[in-house]
């Protein structure tokens, strides 16, 4: 686990490697290429390449009008503004429209750092995950990354994938397959589930680890498609464990804690302990410090677990209701 990879970065250089295998793929950026990454395509297909400059609506308009004309765009941009500043856009075009624009947002999450809270996106997930025709992913290391970035540009339709700034350790191999709407169990456990997406993937098998010295095992899931949800797979953990913690670089409203517990309140109530930003922004300082501040670590994770277990033995899960009928069939979130 020594090799780490930037989920931004391995977005860019797989985009140039797509720009060479298909010249439908175009580009678009907001003057951010540096920090996107696309100006590893920017420098290889200059004329398929457009720096809308400031001016994010713009860029999701002109993306929306290229899908259109047969192109296959990816729009990038900070996450904050792609999905702010420029939500309206996206709604009333993209994906009203259910066009083929591929959204991919770097600098999700409080570990932006420095650049503080108004540069830290911890809404847009739920911002995305409300639109309908959205598919929303968050990759967890950099093959993922990969293998998402592929499978988005064959993939006709909307989708919107977040991107960080912070290299992580490389938990899938190069042969890694991205599934739409399939969670990944990277751990079995009778005990707990921990659920994850993005950086916090890791940070779910860091803590089962943890529980792991005291005799406790945990499933751990990595949750990178949060729309379509794999809601059999919660159900399923639900059953199996009993107690389900989540956990994201997100505030716990609308993000992969909703959706779980959607799910879960509505098929197979458990314990349940949601890990994320509680009704706060994010603020200036480095990633580690932030991530401890805002309660984002394993350990954090790990004391999580204990709670939902203490709890189990004042609930009994309930037998699974019909999952092919009226409620789940369709679910996209």
């Amino acid at each position: 686990m020594s090799a780490k990879e930037s989920t931004r970065v391995e977005y860019g250089k797989t985009l140039a490697q797509l720009g060479a295998e298909n010249p439908q793929i175009v580009v678009l950026d907001a003057d951010l290429s540096g920090s996107t990454q696309t100006h590893h395509f920017a420098k290889a297909f200059k004329d398929r390449f457009f720096n809308m400059g400031i001016a994010e609506q713009d860029l999701m308009g002109t993306a929306a009008g290229l899908a259109l004309g047969g192109k296959i765009p990816f729009a990038s941009t900070f996450a904050m503004f792609a999905t702010g500043r420029a939500w309206e856009q996206i709604r009333q075009t993209i994906a009203y429209g259910n066009l083929n624009v591929k959204i991919v947002a770097s600098h999700g999450g409080v570990t932006v750092g420095e650049d503080g809270g108004s540069h830290q996106a911890v809404e847009d997930l739920a911002l995305m995950r409300i639109l309908p025709n959205m598919v929303v992913l968050v990759p967890a290391d950099g093959p993922e990354t990969r293998a998402m970035t592929r499978w988005a540009a064959a993939y006709q339709g909307p989708v919107y994938m977040r991107t960080g700034r912070m290299a992580l350790p490389v938990i899938y191999d190069d042969h890694y397959t991205f599934e739409l709407g399939r969670g990944s169990v990277l751990r079995e456990g009778p005990d707990v589930t921990l659920m994850g997406l993005g950086i916090m993937v890791q940070a779910c098998l860091d803590a089962a680890a943890l529980l792991a010295r005291e005799g406790i095992e945990a499933r751990v899931i990595n949750f990178s498609c949060l729309k379509p949800l794999d809601w059999e797979l919660v159900v399923d953990s639900a059953r199996h464990t009993g107690a389900v913690v989540t956990a994201e670089e997100h505030m716990v409203t609308g993000g992969l804690g909703s959706a779980v517990s959607e799910v879960l309140s509505e098929h197979c109530p458990v314990p349940l302990k949601r890990i994320g930003l509680r009704d706060t922004f994010g603020m200036s300082g480095k990633p580690a410090d932030l991530l401890k501040h805002y309660g984002l670590t394993a350990e954090d994770i790990k004391l999580a677990a204990l709670q939902v277990r203490a709890r189990k033995s004042e609930h009994q899960a309930p037998s699974l209701v019909d999952l092919g009928t009226a409620g789940l069939a369709g679910r996209q979130g």
